[in-house]
């Protein structure tokens, strides 16, 4: 599947116009006959990023790849197969395309008068105003795969996890997209995904973030597609929640929260 992605031929079949960087719907075909691959993708050229005042320009893509490098590191499958090559429209990003089944299962808006039994499964984040000029609670599923996700944004300091960057699979998996705004050497973490705040690691957690910040082969990819210091700054991160042994909060942060949510 990877060799369709990285050498096949990509065959434009949409666009996604709800994307704030040009993002092309493909089919990646390889060989013929009996022996094609057919690989759906989403393409991300780097000639159609939109430029952004703290990320350096024509940096996205790599990024992208660096976040599935990382999550390959780890061994979770948070983000589908992602690689850099060339396309129809030059240097660019392309990632395995995920069949989601309904992303919104993963939230909720719960009323403010909710009992504490009924939060069960559930971490509340903020409160949100609602059409009928209530207001709701609004809440991430507490389950080890967003857990898993949580870690992984505070470890690539992931600027932009929204809600529909969280895809949930016919066979229940979820993967995570949507990366390009990542790596940044300063801490820019904002996420939905706030209500494992404070939490402590646990033995496993630990164990893998040593692991990744010893992996010199993951080090070696990582300086191909960040800058240097991108790439210390990933360790030192690794570093600071180790020392901290626990998840990090939105406190003191400006904009923790990203938007749109969804």
């Amino acid at each position: 599947m990877t060799d369709a992605l990285r050498e096949g031929v990509l065959k434009v079949e949409g666009r996604l116009t709800d994307a704030s960087n040009a993002t092309l719907y493909c089919v990646a075909v390889l060989g013929e006959g009996d022996e094609q691959a057919n690989v759906t993708c989403v393409y991300k050229p780097i000639a159609g990023e939109s430029p952004l005042w703290d990320f350096p320009e024509g940096t996205l893509a790599a990024r992208e790849v660096a976040a599935y490098e990382v999550s390959c590191a780890l061994g979770w499958d948070l983000v589908p197969e992602t690689v850099l090559r060339d396309g129809p429209y030059g240097l660019g990003m392309c990632q395995r395309w995920i069949d989601t089944e309904d992303e919104t299962r993963l939230l909720a808006i719960l009323p403010t008068t909710v009992e504490q039994s009924a939060l069960d499964g559930w971490c509340p984040i903020i409160t949100v105003g609602l059409d009928d000029d209530e207001q709701g609670i609004l809440a991430h599923q507490d389950s080890e795969a967003l857990r898993r996700i949580a870690l992984f944004d505070a470890v690539i300091n992931n600027a932009d996890r929204k809600g529909g960057h969280l895809l949930p699979d016919a066979n229940g998996h979820i993967y995570a997209i949507d990366h390009g705004v990542s790596f940044h050497v300063e801490d820019k973490l904002r996420t939905l995904l706030w209500g494992f705040a404070g939490r402590s690691l646990n033995e496993s957690e630990t164990t893998e973030l040593k692991r990744i910040h010893a992996d010199s082969s993951l080090t070696e990819r990582l300086v191909t597609l960040l800058s240097e210091p991108e790439a210390t700054a990933f360790h030192a991160r690794i570093e600071a929640l180790l020392a901290a042994g626990r998840f990090p909060g939105p406190e003191g942060r400006r904009r923790p929260i990203p938007w749109p949510l969804v």
